[in-house]
């Protein structure tokens, strides 16, 4: 308890804590942006596009601090204050010399109520003086019960008037008093406090909240512990009884057995027997007398400790009682001086007392004009704090509104935007004539205007119009390319589109607070495969949290690989594959630059993953010399670079080709490839069947469009938005993904598909489609929730049973290979036939 020893001290005390509230917060909000803006190191994307990260930072609320500073009481401490004013005794009112007979009945009521608790362990008068000041370590007990009585006195606290003191007391937790006064000289020295302190306003900190908490926990710890030692105690000793008996047995055993070969009678080793028996039975009676013995001298100490205990109540009751005498015997007096006085003519006397009587009453007209004014201040702050939290909720209320109103515009100006590129698009005409109409003068140049970006010699143009849509995208692909200026419109629309959809996407329940709170709860321990996180994985991994979950993913698939390898696997086979012939890395070189030329980080040989990777790819192909290279791997690490370093993309081409994948995918006969060709016509069949039979009523082979979905799991084919979810899933559900995107992509546009009644014009929309689809949430809840029932074990039957008609097929195709060639050899006229193997070799 600390106590001011003016109301202008207190007042300077009231600023500082205030200030430190005021610093406190801003730190611990600045630590919140902090960690929320700048995740840690782990949560960092390790790929190509960590460095592509924006750091959004938020600025301190200056409009706050100006009020702070404007509403700030300008206050210094006359004398000493804290813990310096502590240790000095609280002035002395005037007023306190008056004996208060409520004060005498409501400190007499207190100690009453003490003592009616009966709690023999801790019976501590608690009566709170200006004359002591200490600090204990309290013991648990005493925490609690402080802390419910706390929490009965504040209302009491607040409810109560007429009580006014020039002393501001701060309790930081209810500390009890080391030793028990005597009450009479607690009586005796409240007579030289101030009435008014009788109830003094305390305040707990979070501190002594926090100190209560951790003292609780290392008593129960410390408990614990003795009863734990106490009953390995009794365990020894029982153990130490059990060995003492057995030794006593055995040398009787070996007493018997020596004096038996001595040739002892049998009767005289029974009687020793029996005898033996009886010790051993005294014994342990005797054992038991002596635990009875020392439970009752327990006993009778416990029983000494409370007729003690009684005894020092009992003396306390008797000095209450004594104490309440005086009292009544002082009062007593008191009375009859004052009936003595107010009979006696003597006029001097008279007016001593009336002049008293003034005095007093002025003073209490002072105390009640500073309880009015103290209330006055306590409406008009109260007032105050409501009409700033209305103020600051509105303010809120209008802020998400406007946020609301601003991403709803823009998403609509995406639309419009787009659709006026495509009306553009559709008016421009072919020029049949040297002369030009005015029509087509005025869509040239609003086409000019729509694909011209923004220049710094347009300030005005940047002000008015928000620039919509970047450069390249969060992942590096170009949004819209450089070359064809129909392509450029058409890429550009798209971009708007996916805008306007990722804006109205936003507005609603995002998928990022789950993430969050899935992650929060697995901080402290290891990830694991569970129906909620494949449901979040579904939903897409949020761009922050990626290559964490990518990484985690796959070091799942390659477990066993990892655990069989030397540390420095990675490297030993780059090193290898630099050092050594290759020959793999002449095809490699050639692959690097056409691996993603619309991407960034590839676009040329300078740029940052070039070199990453022909690292990964060198690397795999000295470590998998069956496969070595094949076109399609280069564009599978390419995508692996974005998100992880080059020896995790290493391993997830291994999880890839030697985990996911069938055998002999990536090798030169793709046999794996066309196996799963047939398997997806057969489940086109089975979930698709109109739209099979139309392909099959106009002879499209959709298959090879859909080859390369699958060997490069959809890289180039779809957005970058629905590639990036759809490589969620499959790196952690496996391969049957791809099947499962690729039926839903034809069941997207099934509509748009059946319309078309020619194989051309089927066959060019087929090359395409999958570029105007834009919605992510629409596609997967067709993969994952239409397309369903979808077991795994239905794959692999069809893909055995395919596997052996193309193993089959290839044997007829080499036997007739092998006897072209020998016709070949003996007719003269097929000798300049020549085949394109033959031809490369």
């Amino acid at each position: 308890v600390l106590q001011a020893a003016t109301r202008q001290d207190m007042t300077y005390w009231l600023q500082e804590l205030q200030q430190k509230r005021w610093e406190y917060c801003n730190n611990l909000d600045a630590a919140k942006r902090d960690s929320r803006t700048s995740p840690t190191p782990s949560d960092f994307s390790k790929g190509l596009v960590a460095k592509d990260n924006p750091g959004s930072t938020l600025s301190q609320n200056a409009s706050a601090e100006r009020a702070r500073n404007i509403l700030a009481v300008e206050t210094s401490p006359t004398d000493l204050v804290g813990e310096q004013a502590a240790s000095q005794p609280a002035p002395v009112h005037p007023s306190a010399i008056n004996f208060s007979l409520k004060q005498w009945s409501t400190e007499i009521k207190n100690s009453m109520s003490s003592l009616r608790k009966g709690n023999n362990e801790n019976r501590k008068s608690i009566f709170y003086t200006t004359e002591e000041w200490e600090l204990l370590d309290p013991t648990p007990k005493d925490l609690e019960d402080s802390m419910a009585l706390e929490d009965k006195r504040k209302p009491v606290a607040e409810g109560s008037k007429g009580l006014t003191s020039s002393a501001f007391p701060f309790d930081f937790g209810r500390i009890p008093h080391k030793t028990r006064r005597p009450l009479k000289d607690m009586i005796g020295s409240s007579k030289h406090r101030n009435s008014s302190d009788s109830s003094p306003t305390e305040w707990c900190s979070g501190n002594g909240n926090k100190l209560v908490s951790e003292l609780q926990l290392k008593y129960q710890s410390q408990q614990e512990e003795l009863e734990k030692l106490k009953k390995d105690l009794l365990s020894q000793k029982e153990l130490v009884r059990l060995l003492q008996q057995t030794v006593r047995s055995s040398q009787y055993d070996k007493y018997f057995a020596s004096r038996l070969c001595e040739g002892v009678p049998k009767d005289k080793l029974e009687l020793l027997h029996q005898k033996d028996d009886q010790i051993l039975g005294l014994n342990n009676q005797l054992e038991k007398l002596n635990l009875e013995k020392d439970s009752l001298q327990q006993e009778v100490k416990n029983l000494k400790c409370k007729v003690g205990e009684l005894n020092e109540q009992l003396g306390m009751l008797m000095e209450t009682i004594q104490a309440k005498d005086e009292v009544i015997m002082k009062l007593s007096r008191q009375l009859s001086e004052s009936e003595d006085n107010t009979s006696s003519p003597s006029g001097a006397v008279n007016s001593s007392t009336a002049t008293c009587i003034n005095k007093e009453l002025q003073e209490l007209d002072r105390l009640k004009d500073n309880l009015q004014g103290y209330k006055t201040q306590n409406k008009f702050l109260n007032k105050e704090i409501l009409e700033l939290s209305a103020l600051r909720r509105n303010a809120e209320a209008r802020e998400r509104e406007w946020q609301a109103k601003y991403t709803s515009l823009e998403a609509k100006l995406c639309q419009i935007e787009s659709k006026y590129l495509i009306l553009l698009q559709e008016m421009k005409t072919p020029v049949c004539s040297e002369e030009q109409s005015p029509a087509r003068e005025v869509i040239t140049q609003l086409l000019e205007d729509a694909l011209k970006a923004e220049t710094s010699e347009q300030p005005e143009q940047a002000f008015f119009k928000p620039h919509l849509v970047s450069e390249y995208d969060i992942y590096g692909f170009q949004t819209v390319p450089e070359d064809d200026d129909e392509e450029k419109l058409v890429a550009k629309s798209r971009a708007l589109d996916l805008r306007s959809l990722s804006l109205s996407e936003n507005r609603e329940i995002s998928t990022g607070v789950k993430w969050e709170n899935y992650l929060a709860s697995t901080m402290n321990r290891e990830m694991i495969r569970c129906v909620e996180l494949k449901n979040l994985i579904r939903s897409g991994i949020p761009h922050e949290h990626r290559s964490k979950i990518w990484k985690w993913c796959i070091n799942l698939h390659v477990k066993k690989f990892k655990d069989s390898t030397v540390p420095g696997y990675f490297q030993t086979l780059l090193q290898n594959a630099l050092e050594k012939q290759n020959p793999a890395s002449k095809q490699i070189e050639l692959d690097l630059l056409r691996t993603l030329p619309n991407n960034k980080h590839y676009s040329s040989p300078t740029s940052d993953g070039i070199q990453k990777l022909r690292n990964v790819l060198l690397a795999f192909s000295w470590r998998n010399p069956d496969i070595g290279y094949c076109q399609g791997l280069n564009r599978l690490v390419a995508i692996a670079l974005l998100y992880l370093e080059q020896e995790d993309a290493f391993w997830c081409l291994v999880t890839i080709v030697e985990v996911f994948m069938p055998r002999d995918y990536y090798t030169k006969t793709l046999l794996g490839s066309q196996v799963d060709q047939r398997v997806f016509k057969d489940l086109m069949s089975e979930k698709l069947p109109r739209l099979h039979a139309h392909f099959e009523q106009y002879k499209v082979d959709y298959t090879l469009i859909t080859f390369n979905w699958f060997l490069v799991v959809f890289v180039d084919s779809v957005v970058s938005d629905i590639l990036f979810k759809i490589w969620d899933s499959f790196l952690y559900e496996g391969p049957k993904v791809i099947f499962r995107f690729a039926l839903a992509l034809f069941k997207y546009k099934e509509e748009e598909i059946l319309k078309l009644q020619d194989s051309m014009s089927i066959f060019k929309y087929l090359r395409y489609f999958t570029r105007t689809i834009l919605d992510a949430r629409k596609l997967t809840g067709i993969a994952f929730g239409d397309l369903n029932p979808f077991p795994l074990r239905q794959i692999r039957n069809r893909r055995t049973y395919h596997l052996e008609k193309v193993r089959l097929e290839l044997t007829e195709l080499e036997a007739i290979r092998e006897d072209f060639l020998r016709e070949r050899e003996t007719c003269v006229e097929k000798r300049d036939l020549i085949s394109d193997d033959e031809e490369d070799s």
